[in-house]
């Protein structure tokens, strides 16, 4: 027996289904707290879970069940095919960032860092990603959304091809990489219940990620006398259950081990999902709870600094995650920002695809999100001198 997957002593004598049952009590407690507790704390750190569920992780999920579904369709190793495609792989991995929400650039960084990929199509990627804020602002400035999304692509894969130029196809990789990545995402407790929980609580997650991404208040329009925030309650629940299947295997809770091990398209779906999950509720509250706790007022930053408003959108999209980045976008529809600041934290801004980054390859993911900066300051500052 591999020695790594040996249980805790503690663990040795539990069953599968009490292992199952204590994995779902975080879900079950979670459930209840969104009813039962209140408070402004409360409310932070439910807002900032159930966000990062239905802003990010639905949307990752329904990308990779794409993504692993078309490979399986016509019996292709996209990565492989990418890996081929060295010319053109920048232009795709910069069609996948430039969608709207995170996911496509979620899975060209799990691409990378399985060696498939060159260093120039992760910079395209981030370059191109606008993350979920492209969601926001195709909803409320249709015009707008397109064009950042096609200035996004552009630019990305521009960038990308003149690093691919200046580096090796392999620069700043460590073959260290994909074995580190197998050893922290290929593992997660599981079991035919768990998944199926797991897709239950996607459904309906999916539908009210695309109503939050356009900002319906999904909460108010669903609320009943028994819930009164049923969609803040099913995001919650997603993200606690994404979490306890990551934080279980490493207590030695397996739940079917056999069944965790499968490489089925639903399988690599949840397993990958939920590393990505984990990284971004854990983002999510890195970035809501200081603001909550030291009042920070994001908005009266920009106040009369005009010159500098593009630098400081370019510098907030160094910050990692889909908040802050939402929080520009709604700061520049509601007219208190050019649409250069606009532009410069498009670009500049990774969205949730620096999580997984971060976690297994941060070098890597730090001088990627320094090289999108570059054209993001030459973009913003051209169009802030020529037409603001």
């Amino acid at each position: 027996m591999d020695p790594r997957e040996t249980k805790p002593a503690i663990f040795d004598r539990v069953s599968a289904p009490l292992q199952i049952f204590l994995i779902c009590i975080p879900v079950l407690l979670g459930g209840w707290a969104v009813e039962a507790i209140s408070g402004d704390l409360a409310e932070v750190f439910f807002t900032a879970i159930s966000d990062a569920y239905l802003q990010v992780s639905a949307f990752v999920a329904a990308t990779f069940l794409l993504f692993y579904g078309i490979e399986r369709l016509f019996k292709a190793d996209a990565g492989a095919l990418l890996q081929e495609a060295t010319f053109w792989q920048v232009p795709i991995a910069a069609g996948l960032g430039a969608l709207p929400g995170c996911g496509g650039a979620v899975i060209v960084m799990t691409q990378y860092v399985s060696g498939r990929l060159s260093f120039g199509a992760v910079v395209a990627v981030l370059t191109a990603t606008m993350g979920d804020a492209a969601f926001l602002l195709i909803a409320q400035l249709p015009l707008t959304g397109l064009s950042m999304i096609g200035l996004g692509f552009v630019i990305g894969t521009l960038t990308g091809w003149i690093v691919n130029k200046l580096h090796a196809f392999d620069f700043l990789y460590d073959h260290n990489l994909k074995t580190a990545r197998l050893k922290t995402v290929g593992k997660d407790a599981s079991s035919p219940f768990l998944d199926r929980l797991w897709f239950l609580l996607l459904a309906p997650g999916l539908v009210l990620a695309f109503l939050v991404a356009f900002q319906v208040d999904v909460d108010r329009i669903l609320s009943t006398q028994f819930l009164s925030k049923p969609a803040t309650m099913i995001g919650v629940m997603g993200g606690l259950l994404a979490i306890a299947m990551q934080v279980a295997s490493k207590l030695g809770l397996l739940g079917d081990s056999n069944h965790s091990k499968q490489k089925t398209i639903l399988r690599r779906t949840i397993r990958e999902t939920n590393f990505v999950t984990l990284w971004v509720i854990f983002a999510y509250l890195a970035f809501e709870l200081p603001i909550y706790f030291f009042d920070i007022n994001i908005q009266g930053i920009f106040a009369g600094w005009a010159a500098i408003v593009p630098l400081i959108s370019v510098s907030i999209g160094f910050l990692p995650g889909c908040g802050p980045q939402v929080l520009v976008t709604t700061l520049f529809i509601a007219g208190y920002l050019p649409l250069s600041a606009q532009i410069g934290n498009a670009l500049s801004n990774d969205g949730d695809a620096l999580f997984p980054a971060i976690a297994i390859a941060p070098k890597v993911a730090i001088v990627a999100t320094l090289y999108s900066a570059i054209p993001a300051l030459i973009v913003s500052y051209v169009y802030f001198f020529a037409f603001e």
